[in-house]
């Protein structure tokens, strides 16, 4: 029996994200799958006070099993990493989609424009709706069925309550100042990552990067697809995560 394998949404997601790929998930994989919700994101409504990466990563190992496989998507990444540096007990191997252990762009390092996440603060303000539909509709970019993805995710989505505003805020800020290449460098836990070539948020001269950071870290890339792997090109991600596992 393998161990269990948790999923790790996003920023401005929730579990629903996942149910696209559960059947083919469940299939291939021997030990349970479960997904959990960050705090403050769909089911997860406590939040700790102040909410940081190490209090709400904290608050999301207390959920977790002895020896878990952890998938954490983008944001999700971030506290999968976190997780396994601080209570590495709970994590046999992280799998990063898409994710980085530093997001913002910053002297050599290729990340996410600061205009563009200072952009998205301040439009949460006053357009949440909008903001997240804008983050949805680059989720699903190099996908050749986009709008029909969009729609689909937007329906699982809502099956879940509204991310709490603090967690939108905290999970926007944790994107843009944590950085946590030292720790990524130090950890001992098994590391692999799945990305997208065309991927704006993370990209591509990034891998090469976090690769000389911890040498022991192996990577799939699937070349058509952007942000979101498993929603564009689930073939392709199922595979990709099978050959990593």
């Amino acid at each position: 029996m393998q161990n269990e394998m948790v999923l790790l949404h996003g920023w401005g997601m929730n579990q629903g994200v996942w149910q696209v790929i559960m059947p083919e998930l469940t299939f291939f994989h021997d030990g349970a799958v479960r997904c959990l919700d960050l705090p403050g994101f769909g089911n997860a409504q406590s939040i700790p006070t102040p909410y940081t990466l190490h209090a709400a990563a904290e608050q999301l190992s207390s959920e977790l099993n002895e020896g878990s496989i952890l998938v954490g998507w983008s944001l999700g990444g971030l506290f999968a990493l976190y997780i396994a540096a601080h209570w590495p007990d709970k994590v046999a191997k992280v799998v990063l989609v898409a994710s980085t252990p530093f997001f913002a762009q910053h002297d050599d390092w290729p990340g996410i424009k600061p205009d563009v996440l200072n952009a998205f603060k301040d439009q949460l303000v006053s357009h949440r709706e909008k903001t997240i539909e804008r983050f949805l509709a680059i989720q699903a970019m190099g996908s050749e069925s986009a709008r029909d993805d969009i729609k689909q995710l937007k329906l699982l989505l809502n099956q879940y309550p509204a991310p709490k505003e603090q967690a939108l805020s905290a999970g926007l800020d944790i994107l843009q100042h944590d950085d946590l290449r030292a720790m990524f460098a130090q950890l001992t836990v098994p590391i692999v990552g799945i990305f997208g070539r065309l991927d704006a948020l993370v990209p591509y001269c990034a891998l090469k990067k976090m690769q000389a950071l911890q040498p022991n870290f192996d990577y799939e890339v699937i070349d058509k697809a952007s942000h979101a792997p498993f929603i564009s090109h689930k073939e392709a991600f199922i595979t990709a995560l099978k050959s990593v596992c």
